[in-house]
């Protein structure tokens, strides 16, 4: 673990890496898709759908779906060598692609912003998945 944080390139992905996963947001609404949790936190009357609540859910779980397999690649492109500078760049543009992605989708900002943040947080995906293939291609 102590050469892995050594790793200057490591080192930034794990701060981008660890800022997406401690900004998870749940609005406080007192609305429960569960009887059992609606229950426990007021009674049934709780048991209900709030479109914020599904607003929220929805961008959590396309949050998830996009920041998972860059974890992914983030650690293994770091892993490759390459320089700090370009791979902050790369970390740095992904980040700020799904921060407004995630902005865009619970304030329900109008079209295009959400397609557009999505596009420009993919880019340092794309970018990661080639440098990784090329550096493992001669081993194939």
């Amino acid at each position: 673990m102590a050469v892995m944080i050594r790793n200057e390139v490591f080192s930034c992905f794990v701060f981008y890496g660890v800022e997406f996963l401690s900004h998870a947001f749940f609005p406080p609404k007192k609305a429960f898709a569960n009887p059992e949790d609606a229950l426990r936190h007021g009674g049934l009357q709780f048991h209900r759908e709030d479109p914020f609540v599904e607003r929220c859910r929805r961008a959590h779980i396309n949050d998830m779906e996009n920041i998972l397999p860059f974890l992914f690649l983030g650690a293994i492109y770091s892993m490759i060598g390459p320089s700090l500078s370009v791979a902050r760049f790369h970390f740095l543009v992904f980040f700020l692609g799904r921060m407004l992605h995630t902005a865009a989708y619970l304030l329900a900002l109008r079209a295009p912003t959400r397609s557009l943040a999505y596009t420009v947080a993919q880019i340092p995906c794309v970018s990661m998945a080639l440098q990784i293939l090329m550096a493992v291609a001669a081993y194939a």
